[in-house]
């Protein structure tokens, strides 16, 4: 599979476009995940024309607002230029499938950014950039890098990169209402592990030729917003024992025991959630089922990725 496009903050990847003429690369973003995504650096700073080395900017809040200027010249204001820097990238951003962004950024932070009121700070800001392009791509998958460093922060955002990366795919393919009843077919045990499925699945219910267009905008918005839910032990557990259901004439007691004693060590955190996973793929192997073969849940991103290792 071709990499995924993705945006990401340029010092991320080692470019030297920070205040001081550093960077902030990142070894597991560029080594690992660099294997997997195409990354398309940018630097909102820079290109507003700020330069490198520049002075130091910091958000203050002035009524219910946030101003992003000068640490030592409050005159010098670039937020009307970061907003309209991040509407310029717009076009830029159609076919991204992801955003990395720089944590604590003025610019780029996506949350709990120091924002001053007089001389003390509190950490309740976001990025003058990151905000509006947020604003702008309402279904892309947004995250930074400081909390990818988070196994459950990092396998939710990853996953989520691929599940938009496959709606692009069927969106280029053409949408009928077959290819979006398969699409949800096949992503169903994983909306299950974050949230009830159903009302989905009943939006889905009056799909015809002639509304497809209108109902696909409002599932695939639905869809991206539970999927922002960080999936805990339970719900997997809820997943993994409905999948089991699909062996309960293929197994002998003795699989089935086995079966059932991984899930509740998983459950318990005594073993990844890979090793559940494992043995169920083992027993699907011997005896395949259309349904679970066809369904991402078990292999929803390149195995080489080992996040569910980290589960």
């Amino acid at each position: 599979m071709k990499k995924i496009p993705i945006g990401i903050s340029s010092c991320l990847l080692g470019e030297k476009v920070r205040f001081d003429g550093g960077h902030k690369r990142d070894a597991y973003i560029v080594g690992t995940l660099g294997e997997y995504f195409d990354f398309r650096p940018f630097c909102p700073e820079v290109a507003i024309g700020l330069g490198i080395p520049r002075p130091t900017i910091h958000l203050i809040r002035t009524g219910k607002e946030f101003r992003c200027v000068g640490v030592k010249d409050p005159s010098l204001d670039v937020t009307q230029q970061l907003r309209e820097t991040a509407q310029h990238q717009a076009a830029n951003h159609a076919d991204l499938c992801g955003y990395i962004l720089k944590k604590d950024s003025p610019s780029c932070g996506m949350e709990r950014v120091k924002v001053f009121t007089g001389a003390q700070p509190q950490r309740d800001g976001f990025g003058i950039f990151a905000q509006e392009m947020m604003r702008l791509n309402p279904l892309m998958p947004v995250e930074e890098e400081g909390r990818l460093g988070d196994p459950g922060l990092r396998e939710n955002f990853i996953q989520r990169v691929y599940v938009r990366y496959r709606w692009q795919q069927l969106l280029a393919d053409g949408l009928s209402p077959q290819s979006l009843t398969h699409f949800h077919a096949r992503h169903k045990l994983i909306i299950m592990s974050h949230a009830d499925y159903r009302e989905m699945g009943q939006l889905l219910a009056g799909l015809t030729k002639d509304n497809v267009q209108e109902l696909a905008g409002q599932y695939i918005l639905m869809l991206m917003d539970t999927l922002k839910i960080v999936v805990n032990r339970n719900n997997h557990v809820n997943v993994l024992q409905h999948i089991q259901g699909y062996l309960k004439k293929q197994l002998s007691a003795d699989e089935k025991a086995e079966l059932v004693e991984l899930i509740e060590r998983y459950r318990d955190g005594e073993i990844p959630l890979i090793v559940p996973l494992t043995l169920l793929k083992h027993h699907f192997r011997k005896t395949p089922d259309p349904y679970i073969e066809d369904s991402y849940y078990m292999s929803p991103y390149p195995q080489e990725l080992q996040l569910i290792n980290q589960l």
